[in-house]
């Protein structure tokens, strides 16, 4: 149990609050992108969606700095060090003139933005084990996707009323609140006898131990399968909607039904995972995800895109097979490995993006007048997660 003295309903918050500011980052911009496209010289409308990708490679990448350093030094200090760093890169894509400078700048805050995401996993970590961390982790996605669901809406109002800068105006403010309330409420969680001692070798050292457990290193994979595969539609969905069924308005709120899909499924994870267990929710929710893309594969493989509606639908069930999914993977990776939660964060966090990137980019650039290519890539990634999936429980009996 937690060693702390705010309450657990104030950490949960604060945690969410925490990754939050990373889904408000990405999503309170995806009414602008065809703006922001046009402000930096985009000459391909296809070349918006690196605006959105391009966080997600900073994301993977600062998480091997900041993970390591945090089971050293402790995780509090590290924070503020993200933070800093994504108030600096915000005024880089405010000021950004070109497509590079705006992708150096969203690299830049994917980096800063971290240290917040990675760091509140190793805290949670800290403070809780088993099916109860995964419990703890469901109500903090909970809270954190009412992000999603209004960001898109309050993109879409400031850029009415303002520009497309004040998106990231307001993003910046919120970073500052935030750390304070870090600051003053959120007491250090990494235990003494959990320090490590900082040398040049520690990831080296890190990585070496991690890999020792075939299950964590199984589950990242599955997780960075998932996390492609979505991260295709979050990359798209601002074209599939404006351009493909010219919803330019409704946008905002469709993307917000669908996130509230992801939060039912996450807050129904935090009861049925004391249930069922981590494991058995994966499973289920693998199948559930493959059988709706195939499905959804074989009913329009050569057809136009069905009605808004059927689209919606399908994506529906998807996304809530997705909210099972986030949580219980991050948190059945972490299990084993708590003795090095900050640099197992980092680690793990890294391949998942590392894999996640490069799968979006490629079956994004298929979804150009068809969403088809973004169910078929739904489909391979689930069909190769559930392989994995299968793998590594036969490998736990061979052992047993």
């Amino acid at each position: 149990m937690q060693n702390q003295k705010i309450s657990n309903v104030e950490f949960v918050t604060l945690m969410a609050s925490l990754m939050a500011i990373t889904a408000l980052a990405i999503d309170a911009v995806l009414p602008a992108l065809d703006i922001i496209g046009i402000a930096v010289g985009v000459q391909d409308p296809q070349d918006n969606q690196l605006i959105i990708i391009m966080i997600f490679l900073g994301l993977g990448l600062g998480p091997l700095l900041f993970g390591p350093i945090s089971d050293s030094i402790g995780r509090k200090p590290l924070v503020y060090v993200g933070f800093a760093i994504f108030i600096f890169a915000s005024l880089i894509c405010v000021y950004a003139e070109s497509l590079e400078i705006m992708i150096l700048g969203r690299v830049l805050q994917g980096i800063g933005l971290s240290s917040p995401r990675t760091i509140s996993i190793a805290m949670v970590r800290d403070s809780y084990d088993g099916n109860y961390m995964a419990r703890i982790m469901s109500f903090i996605t909970t809270v954190f996707i009412l992000v999603p669901v209004i960001a898109p809406a309050l993109g879409k109002f400031i850029l009415d009323h303002y520009n497309w800068q004040a998106i990231f105006y307001i993003q910046l403010i919120f970073s500052i609140l935030v750390s304070i309330w870090f600051f003053k409420r959120q007491p250090e969680t990494l235990s003494l006898k959990n320090k490590k001692k900082w040398t040049s070798s520690i990831f080296i050292s890190g990585f070496k131990e991690l890999i020792k457990y075939k299950a964590t290193i199984a589950f990242t994979i599955i997780s960075g399968f998932i996390t492609g595969s979505f991260l295709v539609y979050l990359s798209t969905a601002q074209q599939v909607f404006h351009e493909q069924y010219h919803l330019i308005d409704e946008f905002p709120y469709i993307f917000a039904a669908l996130a509230i899909t992801v939060g039912a499924a996450t807050l129904s994870n935090g009861t049925l995972v004391l249930r069922f267990g981590m494991e058995k929710l994966i499973t289920w929710a693998l199948f559930l995800y493959f059988i709706t893309s195939f499905v959804y594969v074989i009913f329009f493989f050569q057809t136009t895109n069905p009605s808004a509606l059927v689209l919606f639908l399908f994506c529906a069930v998807q996304f809530f097979a997705i909210g099972f999914l986030f949580g219980n993977l991050r948190a059945i990776a972490m299990q084993p490995v708590g003795h090095i939660a900050g640099i197992a964060s980092a680690i793990t966090g890294f391949i998942s993006t590392l894999m996640a990137v490069p799968i979006s980019i490629y079956i994004g650039s298929f979804v150009k007048t068809s969403v088809l290519p973004m169910f078929i890539g739904f489909t391979i990634c689930s069909l190769i997660s559930i392989g994995i999936l299968y793998y590594i429980k036969r490998l736990r009996k061979n052992i047993v």
